[in-house]
């Protein structure tokens, strides 16, 4: 997928420096041309003679020329067999050249003060003269102490940077350089790459422009504000369609229950809890190009909500219940010619009879069906087995439930 592709690497002065060289080496097995460009600070954790060796080429540190042993620079020639040639050239315009010769640019680690510098328009050194000077996609990769993380500067300055487009990777939580634990941690080499190809790879994806509403999660009826029908959805198999649409081109837009899960940077979220939230919700995205209804969404709600909490003496051994909205049913009846809506079921028993007749009756052109028999599959499970049912098409797949999203899309949408 990286076979070709021209990365611009940015490392910055943290202690996670020494995890780029692992990075370069990651992304070069997967067949991408690497620069790197160097803060100064970042000179101080690893040597710029570790990237130059790992690389084949000249390592950017200073803007300025510090002796005549730089009069040349690397500038992109996709002619070449390599995709990089070296050029004699102004050497003070490398960092709009290199900026020019990026697929991606990636800054990883970068500190709080870079972030800083990015988000303010600094370009006192070479990165953030390339930052400024680049037009390929940035992804960022913030790396720092947790207290520093969660300095309210540098959240401010990672929701400004959010807002004008930037891709960011969220760091992970750990054992820290200063000893405590926290979040702030550098992703592993293997998961930046995973992320630098969703990245590119959205570009030439079958869902590419289209927008994808995906509903995921339990919802929660109240019978007052302690007590509420709801079932065990980690909604693990919603988040799952939700990544693989949004890696595969799409607008995502993620309506989700009560969950605990991290969503990532790109996906549009919107938390409710009822199923008339959830309805709501959907019916304002409405009309979408692609509606995934992974949700387990209630299907009755007590038909009468208490604003206190009943105590076990005044509690009637009854609730009278009414039906929730039927949100499939409604994206069948309004959904414009060019819309494809995918449902789930999941039941105990005549899984496939069963799919086939709510695909008909609730006009949906695809239903994942699943059992939830097993501990291994269904609520809660990192790993499901389904069928997938269509106009004159069953076929069954299983895996981890990241995996099988994938596997999912791809069948409708690339077979």
């Amino acid at each position: 997928m990286l076979s070709g592709k021209h990365i611009l690497l940015g490392v910055t002065g943290g202690i996670a420096a020494y995890k780029a060289a692992y990075l370069v080496r990651a992304l070069q097995k997967k067949g991408a041309l690497v620069r790197v460009i160097m803060t100064p600070a970042a000179t101080r954790f690893i040597g710029e003679e570790t990237f130059s060796a790992l690389t084949g080429h000249e390592v950017g540190v200073h803007t300025f020329v510090q002796d005549d042993t730089h009069k040349t620079s690397i500038i992109g020639d996709r002619s070449s067999d390599d995709g990089i040639t070296e050029l004699v050239h102004n050497p003070w315009t490398r960092h709009i050249q290199w900026g020019e010769w990026a697929d991606l640019f990636v800054v990883a680690p970068c500190t709080a003060n870079t972030i800083a510098k990015i988000t303010h328009g600094n370009s006192d050194n070479l990165l953030t003269a390339a930052v400024l000077a680049s037009r390929a996609p940035l992804l960022i990769c913030p790396t720092m102490d947790g207290e520093m993380m969660n300095a309210p500067a540098t959240a401010h300055n990672l929701e400004l940077l959010k807002s004008r487009g930037f891709h960011l990777l969220e760091p992970e939580e750990g054992y820290l350089a200063s000893g405590l634990t926290g979040k702030g941690r550098l992703p592993e080499p293997d998961d930046i790459v995973a992320h630098i190809e969703t990245l590119l790879d959205a570009k030439k994806g079958p869902l590419y422009g289209k927008k994808v509403v995906v509903t995921a999660g339990p919802t929660r009826e109240h019978i007052d504000p302690v007590r509420f029908i709801s079932n065990p959805s980690s909604g693990k198999m919603g988040l799952a369609m939700a990544k693989a649409a949004h890696r595969l081109g799409g607008h995502v837009h993620l309506v989700h229950g009560p969950i605990s899960l991290s969503i990532p940077e790109g996906i549009h979220c919107y938390s409710v809890v009822s199923a008339q939230d959830m309805f709501e919700q959907v019916k304002a995205l409405h009309p979408a190009d692609l509606f995934i209804k992974a949700a387990a969404v209630s299907d009755f709600r007590p038909i009468t909500q208490h604003d206190h909490k009943v105590k076990k003496t005044q509690g009637e051994s009854h609730i009278s219940l009414a039906s929730t909205p039927d949100i499939l049913q409604w994206i069948g009846n309004h959904k414009p010619p060019h819309t494809i809506s995918i449902g789930f079921a999941m039941e105990t028993t005549d899984l496939l009879e069963q799919a086939r007749a709510k695909r008909t009756k609730k006009n949906a052109d695809w239903i994942v069906a699943n059992y939830i028999g097993t501990q291994q599959q269904g609520f809660a499970s990192d790993y499901n087995k389904v069928t997938l049912v269509g106009d004159g098409v069953e076929e069954s797949f299983e895996g981890p439930k990241d995996d099988l999203a994938m596997s999912l899309l791809r069948s409708i949408f690339l077979s």
